[in-house]
């Protein structure tokens, strides 16, 4: 973060002597520029936004002016093209179009293979599945744990897919890391920062959702806490935030995708499954995301939402999902972009 440090006109040669001073203890670059009516100080290098407050109380300072983001690492200053990234063979981000789909929920081996082979027959390139389930009530189903991360990794193997899951502790990373391809940072665990420490300590994809009530900033600073680590693996999701409507979970920002990306370097995905709450929204939201420039979406699916452990009403009929990928590849083309498509695994075949 650079700052400009405005003298007042009756500041003293001390008082610019001492800023500078302060500066230079704090380990940035400063560099003094003199006119006739006003002194400014510049002060460059990585610091935290407190040092606005503090810089403003030193003697002879009138006001101190941020001049660049705070997420100095995720910002277009530091990286100005676009990051792309390679996963397994699936190129995320860039001119390319990528669709993440399976169930919410790991319920068992068999229901995941169908579903994975039912998204990837239609065009989806990443494996969904949790396997740990942060969850409201305390009584709802919480996920298969490790048995589902083995089921994941085996059926990601099978079918040839990279894999996300989501991970909820900074003590299960090794774990996860062991099964999965891609971390999955919820919207619960955004601001989750030693959990966002250690997967940054790590060479795995990391996949942060905005959180419901996080603004376009603090979801970057989110993925500052990653980068800072070394793990420039980084994926941003607009996810959905509160607002005062009732007539769907959240409020789909379709406004953050373009806007992250005028800021940011990182691909951008939307998640209309959990924004809307409800299936018969899901196409029109995931549709209008791809329009707006997203790297992609992340979808639910699922053979018998009335039976599923969680979040069945949100979650797409594999009929309706084949349908959406259709119209995917229809509005990405329109756009002049293209879906990214693995060919199938001509293997596989479905277990039930």
């Amino acid at each position: 973060m650079d700052m400009l440090v405005i003298l007042k006109p009756t500041a003293t040669d001390g008082d610019r002597d001492g800023v500078v001073r302060r500066i230079a203890d704090l380990g940035l670059a400063s560099h003094v520029s003199k006119s006739e009516y006003r002194t400014v100080v510049s002060a460059t290098g990585p610091c935290g936004p407190e040092l606005k407050d503090q810089l403003e109380q030193l003697a002879g300072v009138d006001n101190v002016l941020v001049v660049s983001l705070p997420y100095r690492l995720a910002s277009r200053e530091f990286h100005e093209a676009a990051t792309i990234l390679d996963i397994r063979g699936v190129r995320v981000g860039g001119a390319h179009v990528n669709v993440i789909a399976g169930p919410c929920a790991i319920e068992d081996r068999e229901m995941l293979h169908d579903v994975g082979l039912t998204v990837q027959r239609a065009g989806a390139t990443i494996l969904r599945g949790g396997a740990f389930k942060p969850r409201t009530s305390p009584y709802s189903f919480q996920g298969r744990g490790l048995e589902g991360l083995k089921w994941l990794r085996e059926v990601g193997d099978e079918l040839g897919m990279p894999t996300i899951t989501e991970v909820m502790d900074p003590r299960d990373v090794d774990a996860v890391a062991q099964y999965a391809d891609i971390f999955q940072i919820g919207a619960r665990n955004m601001q989750n920062f030693n959990l966002l420490l250690e997967v940054g300590r790590t060479d795995k994809p990391v996949f942060i959702k905005r959180g419901p009530a996080a603004s376009i900033t603090e979801l970057l600073m989110s993925a500052e806490y990653v980068l800072s680590e070394g793990n420039h693996r980084v994926m941003i999701c607009e996810r959905g935030i509160r607002t005062f409507g009732a007539e769907s979970r959240y409020t789909l920002d379709l406004s953050a995708i373009p806007l992250i990306q005028e800021r940011s370097h990182l691909p951008v995905f939307a998640d209309p499954s959990h924004a809307a709450g409800k299936r018969d929204l899901v196409p029109s939201l995931a549709l209008a995301a791809v329009a707006a420039g997203a790297a992609g979406v992340i979808v639910e699916v699922h053979p018998r939402p009335d039976r599923a452990l969680c979040d069945g009403p949100q979650a797409m009929l594999p009929r309706s999902f084949s349908a959406l990928m259709d119209q995917i590849r229809a509005i990405a083309q329109v756009v002049g972009r293209r879906l990214w498509e693995v060919r199938p695994t001509e293997t596989a075949t479905p277990t039930g």
